[in-house]
């Protein structure tokens, strides 16, 4: 055997991993099954108003203005430009809604306020989104386990999104808790969050087949170590250029994409930790070896007879 390798033993802690990632899942289902999810207008229905004003409102005083005749569930957030405002109310749509907003709105504005258009989204509009955005996870969580057992190895497969199931929930069960509004920018961000953990997983995967098949000496579990060593400053440079952007979207880039970033922030910190540990330690529970990696007879040869 050549010079021993050195490397971090990161899986002599997976039992600890192990019962730290079952507690958050369940918690987060707990917490999902009681309180559930804060949804916005968009799943739950309501109406939309959004006007310009000649001179630059202050959101805060907006919302208090709003409260003050009764309108105190009304978000108010910039769209676009910093005299657009979009008003989203869980009120139903209705003759004098438009005009009693608008109303309040020219009250506490020194210039003029103007209504560009005012929308209403049923409440089996909002039913029917949630349906949709859940059906939209599950597919993506079905054609990532189709893809990685085809490109790698069942047991890649089933590691792989066990993984993306594990963030999926720890950073639903964190908007339950805190309470956070859950709209359709933040299922885009879950789907965001599946996309950007699968990378993660497909890079510690394909460096841990390659050192199953390459490396000789090593059990299982050391090669597993060795690829999450080789593979740990590529993870945590691209996890952390990544956060330290959302961390900005988070406190400066509006209220607007809000939810979004703060999505995106807990699911890639999640997803940089079960890549590291959630994917490595199911593989090992399964015992993968490169035995599991052996081409087929049959398949060698057909592609041996390939151009």
């Amino acid at each position: 055997m050549s010079e021993e390798k050195k490397f971090i033993r990161f899986m002599s802690v997976r039992k600890l991993a192990a019962v730290v990632s079952a507690l958050a899942v369940v918690a987060s289902i707990l917490i999902l099954s009681v309180k559930g999810l804060n949804f916005g207008l968009d799943f739950t229905g309501g109406t939309l108003i959004e006007v310009i004003y000649e001179e630059s409102p202050v959101l805060q005083e907006v919302r208090d203005s709003l409260a003050d005749e009764g309108f105190e569930n009304a978000i108010v957030v910039n769209f676009g430009a910093d005299t657009d405002v979009l008003v989203r109310l869980p009120q139903g749509l209705s003759p004098e809604l438009g005009d009693k907003v608008l109303s309040v709105l020219r009250a506490g504005s020194a210039g003029d306020v103007e209504l560009r258009r005012i929308e209403f989204v049923g409440p089996q509009g909002g039913e029917d989104l949630r349906e949709q955005g859940g059906l939209a996870v599950l597919m993506a969580l079905v054609v990532v386990l189709i893809y990685v057992a085809m490109r790698f190895q069942v047991k890649f497969a089933f590691g792989s999104v066990l993984a993306l199931a594990h963030d999926v929930i720890i950073t639903l069960g964190a908007f339950a808790l805190v309470g956070w509004d859950f709209d359709l920018t933040v299922l885009a961000a879950i789907l965001a969050v599946i996309g950007y953990s699968l990378n993660d997983s497909i890079v510690v995967a394909d460096r841990i087949r390659e050192n199953l098949r390459g490396m000789r000496g090593y059990s299982p579990e050391d090669i597993i170590n060795i690829s999450l060593t080789d593979t740990l400053s590529r993870t945590l440079i691209t996890s952390g250029t990544t956060l330290m952007v959302l961390v900005a979207l988070a406190l400066v880039g509006g209220e607007m994409i809000h939810s979004f970033a703060l999505a995106l922030l807990v699911g890639i910190g999640v997803g940089t930790y079960s890549s590291i540990f959630v994917v490595a330690s199911l593989l090992v529970a399964m015992k993968i070896s490169a035995e599991d990696l052996i081409v087929p007879e049959k398949e060698a040869a057909e592609m041996d007879d390939l151009p």
